[in-house]
């Protein structure tokens, strides 16, 4: 799931010279997506290429220019829900050497689990609140690029404590238990986990669900409790 985080870039889909990426930026506030446009413009070695107001503008100007990043709203038309989601899973697919930057009004767990749940390479989820700061957004950008992901804080925090424990209740997992968890955040799946830890099956499966268990992640699906048990890992450790 998550793992890899902030990283200098490493190159970019479609072969984009080291020193310079190149952005697609996605939101049907024209206002807002130029305020994301100028911020970018700040960051040294950062080229926005396009700009899109929709979903079908969004995926087009991904074909045509092969962009290293694509920063994209949350909501968009045509339905104006879930559309960057959508791009991100796409673009993700069709395009695994670009990374995608979601930006969201409000700190929305059920699109964040939902962007995270196939995995977290390239990928980073970010609050519009934030964008203003330079800093945070070239992090994101650059973390991406890289093949790293990176959430809001502000979003860790809301995941973290909504009807769960602090996260203290990590200190409650065992050391094997900690492994295991740390592979997760690597992204490995269950047999992977055990290949590496030569671990059977149902050991890493029995591992997996004290884990659940101890961090009190209830009865949700399985993909969704294991964003949330990486989150508080990532938490503990920024």
């Amino acid at each position: 799931m998550i793992g890899r985080t902030d990283a200098t870039p490493v190159g970019a889909c479609d072969d984009a010279p080291m020193s310079s990426l190149r952005i697609v930026v996605a939101d049907d506030d024209l206002l807002v997506r130029r305020g994301v446009v100028a911020v970018l413009g700040l960051i040294e070695g950062v080229e926005v290429v396009a700009e899109a107001g929709d979903l079908p503008s969004l995926l087009a100007a991904v074909e045509s220019e092969g962009p290293d990043v694509v920063v994209t709203d949350v909501r968009m038309p045509p339905t104006g829900t879930d559309e960057g989601v959508q791009a991100a899973r796409t673009i993700l697919t069709d395009r695994p050497g670009c990374g995608v930057v979601v930006l969201s009004q409000y700190a929305e767990p059920d699109h964040v689990l939902t962007v995270f749940e196939a995995g977290n390479d390239r990928l980073a989820y970010l609050l519009k609140e934030n964008v203003g700061d330079v800093t945070g957004l070239e992090r994101a950008v650059r973390s991406v690029a890289a093949g790293g992901s990176h959430v809001d804080p502000a979003i860790v925090s809301v995941l973290v404590s909504a009807g769960r424990p602090a996260r203290s209740a990590l200190d409650e997992l065992t050391p094997r238990e900690s492994e295991v968890l740390a592979l997760i955040a690597e992204g490995l799946n269950n047999a992977a986990i055990g290949e590496q830890l030569v671990l059977s099956d149902r050991a890493v499966a029995k591992h997996i669900n004290n884990i659940f268990a101890k961090l009190h992640l209830g009865e949700e699906p399985d993909a969704h409790r294991r964003v949330r048990a990486v989150l508080m890992w990532l938490a503990e450790r920024a």
